[in-house]
Formats: structure tokens, sequence, C-alpha cells
């Protein structure tokens, strides 16, 4: 198997999850969520790791869920394509319970389930430049899988300017809206990753660890009943004549039939 997400971890004990399907934009396929899943698990089984950096190789972040596996969903039948959907909701909520914190560094854009990633991160980073945005409804599709992890991150305020209408928007709307920690110069990327990592280190690998799982319970912990009503969710709106609509749409290259 193509090995789209790779692991590499320093003496500090910094690992970094790289996606690496940049052939692609780092669209998340289902081999590639499933790897996205285990090696997240695996890391937070591994007691030397002290902090985790989701990052990307080539031009983009990740251009959200990819088409070609959601056009394969349609022909699936209604059980099969609910198990299916839900890979992207079942790897960010193994990211969500790392016990170490996870830093984003976003780069390029970030779209769709590009913007959930960013989400579970405790603090993400992005390069000045990039473009975000939750275009599922311009498909006939929802952001549900990764709607729990952009509330959470986001508060519904915030999320009602963006969740609904598939606007794009750039870093500084980013941090406004809660997405972004922080939007550097992306020369200045790599550092402002550097400088976030280096308080941890000198805390007690336990004690962070602790303390970000209160953190959690305290601030209204995500729990798998909210990821199973997002994936149902998501599942009912597959059986839309909109999704089916808004996807054939994008592979004809043709205005879906609502757009104005």
């Amino acid at each position: 198997m193509t090995q789209f997400i790779e692991t590499e971890i320093d003496a500090r004990g910094v690992a970094t999850l790289w996606l690496a399907r940049e052939d692609k934009h780092n669209a998340l396929s289902a081999d590639m969520m499933t790897q996205l899943e285990e090696a997240a698990r695996r890391l937070a089984q591994d007691s030397d790791v002290r902090v985790v950096v989701l990052a990307a190789r080539g031009k983009t972040f990740c251009a959200g869920g990819d088409l070609a596996w959601m056009r394969d969903q349609m022909a699936m039948d209604a059980d099969t394509r609910r198990s299916e959907s839900a890979r992207i909701a079942t790897a960010l909520m193994a990211l969500y319970e790392l016990p170490q914190p996870l830093i984003g560094r976003l780069h390029g854009n970030a779209f769709g389930g590009g913007v959930g990633l960013a989400s579970v991160c405790d603090v993400a980073l992005g390069a000045a430049g990039i473009k975000m945005g939750l275009t599922e409804t311009k498909l006939g599709l929802i952001p549900a899988n990764i709607g729990p992890y952009v509330i959470a991150r986001m508060g519904g305020t915030r999320a009602r300017e963006v969740f609904m209408n598939a606007r794009l928007f750039d870093a500084g709307e980013a941090v406004r809206l809660n997405l972004l920690t922080r939007a550097v110069a992306a020369v200045d990327l790599d550092d402002a990753v550097e400088e976030a990592i280096t308080p941890y280190l000198s805390c007690a690998p336990g004690a962070v660890s602790e303390a970000k799982a209160l953190l959690r319970m305290l601030e209204g912990r995500i729990t798998q009943e909210h990821v199973d009503l997002a994936i149902d969710a998501l599942a009912q709106r597959w059986e839309t004549s909109e999704a089916r609509d808004g996807i054939a749409a994008f592979f004809d290259k043709r205005p879906a039939p609502w757009a104005g």
C-alpha cells in the first residue's frame, strides 16, 4: 500500500505527522484517512513522544475530501456509504484524543476536511497567504463529519459566518474566526512552529497530558455521540438528489443546478 502519511520523531520526542499525497494536494482518500488514524493511535501510545506536529508535503496543506472517493460512494448502498464516509470522523477523533499537544502547520490552502484537521489542533499556525473554506455545500453536501471539531474550535457564533455558505477566507480572517492561532509569513512558519513546540519541552510530560485531558473535560468534550450524530447527518445528505447532482456537476465541469 502506498504510504500517504509519514511519521518522523526527533531526538527531543517531537513527532511530525506528514500528509504525503502531494500530487493530489493532500486530498483525503480512504487509505489516507485510515493511515492517519493508525498513525495517530500509535503516537498516542508512545510515551517518548512529547509533542505532535501535523504538517503537509507539497504546495497544499489539504484540499479536503478526495472527490473521486466521494464519487465512488454514490454507487454504494446506504450502510456501506455511511461506514465509508465515517473514515474522516474516526481519523479526526484519533487526532483529537492525542494525549500530547498537537500543533498544526498550515501552508497552501485548507478546504473542507483540511479545516477539520486544523480544528483538532491545540495550536494552529498558518502561512499568511493561505485560503480556507468549508466548501461542502457547493457540492450539495454538508460539513458534518468535521462539524463537531470545527464548531468546538470556532464557537457557534463565528461558525455561522462560514459553515453554510462555502465562502473562502484568508489567514487573517481565519485568525479572527479562531481557526488559526496565528498567521505568519510563509518563510517564518517553521520558526513559529518551533516557537510553539519549545515551551512544552520544559514541562513535565505527564502533567501536560493530564492538563490537556482536564481542559477537554472542562470545555465540553466531543463525545462519540456527537460524532455519530454528525456521521448520520452526512449519511442522510448523501441520499439527496442535491448530493448526486453536485458531485456529478463537479466531474462534468459544469455549474451545479443551484449555482447563481
